[in-house]
């Protein structure tokens, strides 16, 4: 099994190059579905949470809103809760497909975490930075000031850029897009 790790800063265009690997057939663990998904299951996760942040939940689900007013900055101590059972989860994934030839793992910080050193391989999406700030800046609730503070959080693109094994430039058609996904599967199958 090649494990390709997917990653890229915020507005790079990430969750569209996945689902272009799901349409080729390749199937994709999603590291921000995990988290939603743990958030309203996984007991243990819950309470350490409501342990540290106080209520945070709604209907017996962790509530994104009331995590997000109690975080207050602490967001070091919320990664110490959160990435463990996160990487748990992509771990028992990986697991359930080890019979196939590519897996993809979609890591919104996947360097930042050193997700890297668990996976075969690294793509990494990128627009530029005009594109990205256009691009995050139409979401509803999102602020130039919000942006800022999330960027601060992530590894700056060049870095990422420079570190992987490909890069798709996402300012470019759907379908250039597409094609560089299928010439990634074909060389990590072998077929080219």
């Amino acid at each position: 099994m090649i494990k390709l790790g997917l990653t890229g800063s915020i507005g790079m265009g990430k969750s569209t190059i996945a689902d272009m690997f799901e349409a080729e057939g390749v199937t994709v663990w999603d590291a921000d579905e995990a988290v939603h998904r743990l958030y309203a299951e996984s007991e243990p996760l819950k309470a350490a949470l409501t342990q540290a942040f106080g209520d945070v939940l709604t209907d017996k689900a962790v509530d994104r809103a009331k995590l997000s007013a109690a975080l207050k900055g602490r967001f070091d101590e919320l990664n110490a809760l959160v990435h463990p059972a996160t990487v748990a989860d992509r771990e028992a994934f990986l697991a359930r497909h080890a019979g196939t030839a590519l897996v993809v793992a979609d890591i919104p910080l996947l360097y930042e975490t050193g997700a890297e050193t668990t996976l075969d391989k690294v793509l990494v999406v990128s627009a530029p930075a005009e594109i990205q700030a256009q691009r995050v800046l139409k979401r509803p609730g999102m602020t130039a000031e919000k942006f800022a503070a999330i960027l601060a959080r992530q590894m700056p693109d060049a870095e990422k850029r420079r570190r992987a094994d490909f890069v798709i430039d996402t300012s470019q058609s759907l379908d250039v897009c597409r094609e560089e996904v299928r010439k990634i599967i074909a060389r990590l199958s072998g077929d080219s």
